[in-house]
């Protein structure tokens, strides 16, 4: 949804309203939508940020890292080790992607925590930006299947060692499977993300309505907020790590 609306309940702002798109920039082009939104902006600054971070903490490569060179490499680190530790020697060339990937869906969970009200966005709040990276994970490991193994990928729909006069109930479930691996994958993160967001705006809420006797709510909203952040944090790991996951059985089948 895109445009100004500012839903209301009972005076003070819904808890949606906060995952309502604003153009900054209008476009339309043939009746159709083109505008520079809040998400697009978030999701621009996001890659800037990341950039903009690798690039200033590795300028110098100190033999002492600085703190901003430590955070990178300890950023490389954790990324390069799930690549081996999941994928092997072979995922070495796709972890670019993966590590562009973590900082990238990180730094867009984290920015939506910053206390600024209409000016942050948290673009992974939005089922489409969610399922749009699912699918480029799809589609990236199904092409890589097809492209190391040719027809012998078809295979992997039928386990290894299955009775064959099984093969008309499990191809079916295992395709099913294999096919739902971008809703799963994007679900998971929009509904963390959005129900997390939606709490802590119900909480905001009932803090402004109580007023003095608000001290409750204000002190599950903090615990809610750190919680938010480990959320957050926890969310970029999980989507990196079945990244990685689906990146392994396109591999080696399995």
């Amino acid at each position: 949804m895109a445009g100004n609306a500012s839903p209301t309940e009972g005076g003070f702002p819904s808890p949606v309203e906060q995952f309502h798109l604003l153009d900054i920039v209008e476009v339309n082009v043939g009746g159709l939508d083109l505008s520079f939104t809040t998400s697009a902006f978030y999701m621009m600054a996001s890659a800037i940020l990341v950039g903009t971070f690798l690039v200033q903490s590795m300028k110098g490569r100190h033999l002492v890292p600085t703190r901003l060179q430590s955070m990178a490499e300890l950023s490389y680190e954790f990324i390069a080790g799930m690549v081996r530790d999941n994928v092997g020697s072979e995922g070495r060339p796709y972890f670019p992607f993966i590590f562009s990937l973590f900082m990238f869906i990180l730094v867009g969970n984290l920015f939506g925590m910053l206390p600024f009200g209409h000016y942050t966005y948290t673009f992974t709040s939005q089922i489409i930006v969610t399922f749009a990276m699912a699918m480029a994970v799809f589609v990236g490991v199904t092409v890589i299947a097809l492209m190391k193994h040719g027809l012998h990928f078809f295979t992997f729909f039928f386990p290894a060692g299955a009775p064959i006069y099984m093969a008309p109930l499990l191809i079916p479930i295992e395709i099913l499977s294999y096919l739902s691996r971008p809703v799963s994958l994007s679900v998971r993160l929009f509904a963390n993300m959005m129900a997390g967001h939606t709490m802590m705006k119900v909480f905001g809420t009932f803090v402004v309505m109580l007023g003095v006797f608000g001290v409750a709510p204000m002190l599950v909203l903090v615990a809610l907020t750190g919680f938010e952040i480990l959320v957050a944090i926890l969310q970029a790991y999980v989507f990196t790590i079945l990244t990685c996951i689906y990146l392994n059985d396109a591999l080696h089948l399995h």
